[in-house]
């Protein structure tokens, strides 16, 4: 099972990495010049503000930057990127008590005129840091001119005490449940398989399973800021890392510099609501993609469907010895490709081999979104995901209301309801820690203006959440740029439009009008 609610722009670069291309379509700007005169994100600070109530050993940190090494999965960095370790409290309400470690990465600004850091969170929850930075920083190039790159994995992510719940075995064993069961064998072993999941993550995690909330680590990132040297917090945040902002504007609106959040996760949804919204926007994505191809989209989401329907009853068979391409796994082949446009002739190619009986291709895309590399071993990302979002989310349907609620997604997506739908029974089933919120809470008044990032294409986080993320910030703070573009994320995907205005407030401070639209 692998939740898609509030994934990570890891997954955009998953596609990217099985595609071998990148960028899109140009964008231009309509109407004015879309700036708000008078307006800065500026806010005048002298020094650096350490965090309350904690002790010196930790406010007084120096990282000690050296040599980033080779992890589990991933290569080491060139030269320019250092890594350090920062120490933070296990519990935030214990502060003086056990502390855990931090792991950080990051690349010096090239300028002179140096604004200070610029803290990434790539989404998830339980995206890494990291491995993500480096490759991410021909993206934000421009932005390293004034701007150390400054990224970690988070609490309970990869090099920071990070997460497994399941071994190799265990989880492409797991692969063969159905995610929509059909039957009451079917039923109790996916019942079996969500709790089974929650007790491995416990036995893992340890006293860490009740600590990796995304308030955890928002106290965490106050006192990087003030660690890093900053008396604001510059930060962009992706995807889960919008949820992430916004939860840090909130408990910090004193703290927050320049702020951007793009691909944005909407704050007023909870775990029904997000699944309702994910389901809405991948079937618009299936629309988009359907249509780009000269096909009508109903039926060909009926044909989709129909071709799931056989998989279901007969697995198809693939190339990769022992393995057969699964209902459950021909859907995540599906959605990889659907997070940028740049990777929907994959799809296109996928789904011809499997309407003529060969798995391989869907097969080798859901193991791109499953991290599972070609000797068999999977990341860990997904498990990460699960600790820190069942931590966060207090709702917790029952197997009885995901069925009452089925029928509803199903008529939103004929191809992506039942899998949604089911999930929101399957995902936190029998969690040893309860939730702590229905919804973020993401108010800053008294916060600088924030720029929230909108794609009205995005299938991941639909385009709504990003005007009810600019209303729930308030009045004079949140201020939305809308881009009609596709895929999941704005920035760095084509559009001088969005581009350009990005860099002017991370840059120069220039807030853009709110409602300005790149098309």
């Amino acid at each position: 099972m692998a939740r898609l609610i509030r994934w990570t722009a890891g997954v955009v670069a998953a596609a990217l990495l099985v595609t071998g291309c990148g960028g899109g379509a140009g964008g231009r700007d309509d109407g004015d010049d879309g700036t708000r005169s008078g307006r800065s994100a500026e806010r005048t600070r002298t020094s650096s503000v350490p965090p309350p109530g904690l002790p010196a050993s930790l406010t007084a940190q120096k990282p000690d930057w050296g040599r980033c090494e080779a992890g589990a999965d991933v290569e080491a960095p060139g030269r320019e990127w250092r890594c350090a370790t920062l120490k933070v409290p296990l519990d935030w309400s214990e502060p003086e008590g056990e502390t855990i470690g931090l792991a950080l990465i990051r690349a010096e600004a090239r300028g002179e005129d140096r604004i200070g850091s610029l803290l990434f969170n790539f989404g998830g929850p339980g995206g890494s840091g990291l491995s993500t930075m480096p490759s991410y920083a021909a993206t934000a190039d421009r932005l390293r001119e004034r701007y150390d790159l400054v990224s970690w994995d988070p609490r309970g992510v990869g090099a920071s005490e990070g997460v497994r719940c399941r071994g190799d075995k265990e989880i492409q064993a797991a692969e063969s449940v159905d995610a929509t069961p059909d039957t009451p064998a079917e039923e109790r072993r996916f019942v079996r398989d969500a709790a089974d999941f929650g007790r491995g993550c416990q036995k893992a995690a340890g006293k860490l399973m009740a600590h990796v909330s995304t308030t955890d680590t928002a106290r965490d990132m106050d006192l990087m800021r003030h660690v890093l040297g900053d008396a604001g917090l510059h930060y962009f945040g992706i995807s889960y890392g919008t949820e992430l902002g916004g939860v840090y504007a909130h408990l910090f609106p004193q703290n927050v510099g320049r702020m951007v959040l793009d691909a944005v996760a909407d704050p007023t949804a909870d775990t029904i609501g997000h699944a309702e919204n994910q389901t809405r926007g991948f079937q618009r994505a299936l629309d988009d993609y359907l249509e780009s191809t000269g096909q009508d989209p109903r039926r060909g989401t009926r044909k989709i469907a129909d071709l799931l329907g056989r998989i279901d009853e007969e697995p198809l068979p693939t190339s990769t010895p022992g393995r057969k391409l699964t209902q459950t796994l021909a859907l995540i082949g599906i959605i990889l490709p659907l997070y940028g446009e740049e990777s929907w002739p994959l799809l296109t190619s996928a789904l011809k081999a499997a309407e003529k009986g060969d798995g391989s291709e869907l097969l080798a895309l859901a193991d791109g979104y499953n991290e599972r590399d070609a000797s068999g071993r999977y990341g860990t990302g997904s498990h990460a995901q699960r600790v820190i979002s069942c931590l966060d989310d207090r709702q917790r349907p029952t197997l009885e209301e995901a069925k009452r609620l089925l029928p509803g997604f199903e008529r939103i997506s004929p191809v992506f309801g039942a899998y949604l739908g089911w999930d929101t029974a399957g995902w936190c089933r029998d969690w040893p820690v309860p939730g702590q919120y229905e919804t973020p809470e993401v108010s800053a008044p008294g916060a600088p203006p924030v720029l929230v990032v909108g794609n009205t294409g995005d299938p991941a986080t639909p385009y709504e959440g990003a005007r009810r993320m600019a209303d729930e910030l308030g009045e004079d703070v949140g201020v939305v740029l809308t881009w009609r573009g596709h895929g999941h994320v704005a920035y760095g995907k084509g559009s001088d439009c969005v581009d350009t205005a990005v860099d002017a407030y991370l840059l120069n401070g220039t807030v853009p009008k709110d409602g300005k639209v790149c098309s």
